[in-house]
């Protein structure tokens, strides 16, 4: 008898513990991929943690894993620079950056980043008549200005780093136009000093 009062308080101990390891909430580590990352500065943030992407990374994953049931929303702190990034995954179009831990077999968050790209263009003054045509070089365009126009925008837009050359591909009808600020790389913001200014032919 006292055998068995001894084991019966072992045995519901031993029953407990296996009850309590069976029912830990399992834990996820958030995982990603990344692509096109050129430069430096790109910073992930989700559940209290940060979490810098150096330049050329194809992978990351946060210090911490979160567990089961929990909900974990990825966001940018800081983008790299020169560039623009999307947590879209470029394959499925999904938004991988939020979700809760659990509902996949795993985390996985992808970061897609690209240029900065901006259109380029200018004034026009002095064009009275039709059949003005600019180009940008390799980049084409070309974009057709009427007579009275006062500015321009190329349609196609220029990324960050890349070098254009705006020329005259057509002049007006008995008019000739000049490009001042025809060349120059691309920055981060749009350019809007590529002006044309138009003179009747003598």
């Amino acid at each position: 008898m006292i055998f068995s009062h001894y084991l019966r308080p072992a045995a519901i101990l031993a029953l407990a513990l296996s009850l309590a390891a069976c029912g830990g909430k399992a834990s996820f580590p958030i995982n990603g991929t990344a692509a096109g990352v050129i430069y430096d500065g790109l910073v992930l943030s989700t559940n209290g943690m940060d979490l810098s992407i150096p330049a050329k990374a194809t992978s990351f994953s946060f210090p911490n894993s979160i567990s089961y049931g929990e909900v974990y929303n990825v966001t940018f702190k800081t983008l790299p620079a020169h560039q623009n990034c999307t947590l879209i995954d470029q394959t499925t179009g999904v938004d991988t950056a939020s979700d809760t831990a659990g509902r996949r077999a795993a985390i996985n968050v992808s970061v897609t980043c690209s240029l900065n790209t901006a259109t380029i263009g200018g004034t026009v003054a002095g064009l009275t008549a039709d059949g003005l045509t600019l180009t940008n070089g390799s980049l084409g365009g070309p974009v057709t200005i009427a007579s009275g126009a006062t500015s321009y925008t190329f349609p196609n837009q220029v990324a960050y780093g890349v070098s254009y050359g705006v020329t005259v591909l057509t002049q007006p009808t008995g008019l000739t136009c000049t490009v001042t600020n025809p060349t120059g790389v691309m920055g981060d913001a749009k350019v809007e000093n590529i002006n044309v200014n138009c003179v009747a032919n003598p």
